[in-house]
């Protein structure tokens, strides 16, 4: 059983980075051929997909956040994480890490983080 769990700060200030990290036990991140997601949801909005790294570290990016996001890997710790710079009141949001497959319709995912709840406040 594949278990994912975010971690990082619960409160970020305008304009700082915002760093979260995605725990994974049960798998290895880097078996082929899984893709690591980040995904969020803004209060009162649906989930918008972040990004995601490859089960041999290729990313991926939404090109409305590419500018200020960055996804890494730590293999030797089996985690992923994210980075997002600059962050405004509007990146309040629950944070989901997340494992798919590449189907043929797009993204298959199998297992998700319980979400963290990230608010942007000064």
């Amino acid at each position: 059983q594949v278990q994912l769990q975010e971690s990082g700060p619960g409160l970020v200030k305008p304009s700082q980075t915002l760093s979260l990290t995605c725990t994974v036990s049960g798998g290895s991140i880097t078996t082929s051929y899984y893709y690591w997601h980040w995904i969020r949801q803004p209060p009162g909005k649906g989930l918008e997909w972040m990004g995601a790294i490859t089960y041999d570290g290729n990313t991926y990016y939404s090109p409305s956040l590419k500018s200020h996001t960055s996804i890494s890997r730590d293999t030797s710790k089996n985690q992923f994480s994210l980075q997002l710079n600059s962050v405004t009141p509007e990146d309040t949001a629950v944070y989901y890490c997340a494992r798919s497959t590449l189907g043929d319709t797009g993204y298959e995912y199998d297992y998700w983080g319980q979400g963290t709840q990230v608010t942007v406040s000064s």
